[in-house]
């Protein structure tokens, strides 16, 4: 399983964007992005 080269670039900018808007959340954005690559980590090397 491939994460499309595009997904990326476009996460990063949603995250900023959103942390500049809600400081607050900075923790969870980085929680969820961790989590997420994580799980394609784990599901791409099966």
């Amino acid at each position: 399983m491939d994460i499309h080269p595009v997904l990326h670039p476009v996460v990063a900018l949603l995250a900023g964007v959103l942390i500049l808007i809600f400081p607050a959340i900075l923790n969870y954005i980085i929680a969820f992005y961790l989590i997420i690559i994580g799980i394609v980590g784990v599901v791409g090397a099966m």
